[in-house]
């Protein structure tokens, strides 16, 4: 019911009063990929109606010493590509965010569509570079990638920020499926992968 590092290493569930969870590494994986465990979110209690500040989603925060060669807050700022496998029973739209932590929690979000029911997806998203805001050289926290699962009125009451720009809530999650609403939900992703680029490679 509430968030931390519980289950993966470096991944942070991020729970904010919104049903109750069991989170689990699977070894439910998509075929043929090389890939022996995925990340497993099962809902346990659910809630079908979150209230305006609540929200769930999975989190990875990287250091800027590891984030110097997008070139953030440069005329030369690189674009970044997210790519990775999902799998859920509950479909439709999810939003993954960049969040710049070094700067005021600028933001950039875009959405994915789970299409498939239990089906294994492999979805890539491109997020223009940022060329304001330079990340910190050091070993502190500097970007947040969050993968959203559910997101109250706070953050869906706007429009979504699809581009770089200052912190606006409302905006963050903006169409995002409420994974809560039914016991029977379950969603899994493995094959993560942030690269700097306008497409994606073969996992590393």
């Amino acid at each position: 019911t509430t968030g931390g590092y519980v289950t993966c290493d470096r991944w942070l569930a991020d729970i904010d009063t919104q049903g109750t969870w069991t989170l689990s590494q699977s070894t439910d994986v998509p075929t043929g990929q090389g890939f022996a465990n995925s990340f497993k979110y099962d809902c346990t209690t659910a809630d079908a109606s979150p209230a305006a500040g609540d929200k769930i989603n999975l989190q990875q925060r990287l250091e800027g010493q590891n984030l110097q060669y997008l070139k953030k807050g440069t005329s030369s700022a690189e674009s970044t590509t997210l790519s990775f496998w999902v799998k859920s029973n509950k479909t439709g739209t999810y939003i993954c965010e960049l969040l710049d932590a070094d700067n005021s929690n600028r933001h950039i979000n875009k959405s994915y569509t789970i299409s498939s029911a239990n089906t294994w997806e492999k979805k890539t998203i491109t997020y223009d570079g940022d060329t304001t805001g330079a990340f910190n050289n050091d070993a502190n926290r500097s970007l947040d990638l969050n993968f959203w699962l559910v997101a109250g009125s706070d953050y869906t009451s706007g429009t979504l920020q699809t581009s770089w720009g200052a912190n606006t809530s409302a905006n963050r999650a903006v169409g995002q499926v409420n994974l809560a609403d039914s016991t029977s939900n379950e969603w899994y992703i493995t094959g993560i992968q942030l690269e700097a680029g306008d497409s994606a490679s073969d996992f590393e």
